[in-house]
């Protein structure tokens, strides 16, 4: 099996086979981010791809679900989406979804058509990293994208009947600026309804663009205490029924996970006593 570079994919695809169709991210410039800062982006050759599909049909295991990578495979144009997957069904015909992450962009450069037929093909519940619907953190991050883009583009993903995984930063708005920030992102999502909400805390890597504006006072942080708060903020906001809250991401640090709208009291009621817990560990 290929696999080139650094390999990034969402916990809750951790078991699942991957197999990879484009190397590093082709937009590569989030100003928080550095996962693919030294993977020149390129697309993997078909021939690499079949040669990993023929390998996963020989060693004969049940596959029903394909994870492709790498940052953004949903920039390949449709016609090399549906030709790779007509190979998987080619060589495992038991695969029924395709999955991926996807951004705002690669969206926005298919037709409602186009997203009507991967969808017909296998490709479904991606992984859209949305990050913020607060327009100043939008641009501060640099995602290549204004939110106006943000509800077209979602919205036209909905129409064409693709469920999708929203991934969500805790504290990209910076401190102070929580309340607005979860008002802005809630309304889309409430909106246009994901299937799984997948908050993580802003962490400010070392190297990034996001550390600089740190360090020149244009971004500040939120303490540990307010990314929690900000969180039972955005439990709160949501209305959204049947819908996944997946609160467990390495970066959080009271994992949580449950089925809102049932669970959300009983989610808050965790990370209250969680951080009273703090309290009283402390001298």
């Amino acid at each position: 099996m290929h696999q080139t570079g650094q390999i990034y994919r969402p916990p809750s695809e951790a078991s699942v086979q991957r197999l990879e169709v484009t190397i590093g991210c082709s937009h590569n410039k989030c100003s928080f981010c550095t996962m693919y800062r030294k993977t020149p982006f390129r697309v993997a050759p078909l021939e690499d791809v079949e040669m990993d599909l023929k390998e996963l049909h020989d060693r004969g295991e049940k596959i029903t679900r394909i994870y492709l990578t790498n940052g953004d495979p949903f920039v390949l144009g449709t016609d090399r989406l549906v030709k790779i997957a007509e190979l998987v069904h080619q060589y495992l015909p038991e695969v029924e979804v395709l999955t991926c992450y996807a951004s705002i962009q690669n969206l926005k450069a298919k037709s409602l058509e186009d997203l009507k037929l991967l969808k017909s093909v296998g490709y479904d519940e991606l992984y859209v990293g949305l990050e913020t619907a607060y327009a100043p953190a939008v641009k501060l991050i640099n995602k290549g994208f204004t939110v106006e883009e943000a509800y077209e583009n979602i919205g036209k993903l909905k129409e064409a009947g693709m469920k999708y995984s929203a991934l969500l930063m805790l504290g990209i708005g910076g401190k102070g600026h929580s309340k607005e920030s979860v008002e802005a992102t809630a309304a889309l999502l409430n909106k246009y309804p994901p299937y799984r909400v997948s908050p993580l805390s802003t962490a400010v890597l070392r190297g990034s663009e996001l550390e600089e504006l740190c360090d020149k006072g244009e971004y500040v942080q939120l303490t540990e205490r307010e990314l929690v708060e900000e969180e039972k903020m955005l439990l709160r906001a949501l209305k959204i029924n049947d819908c996944i809250f997946f609160g467990s991401h390495p970066y959080n640090l009271i994992t949580i996970s449950g089925v809102l709208p049932q669970d959300r009291e009983e989610i808050i009621k965790h990370l209250d006593s969680e951080m009273a817990a703090w309290d009283r560990d402390q001298p």
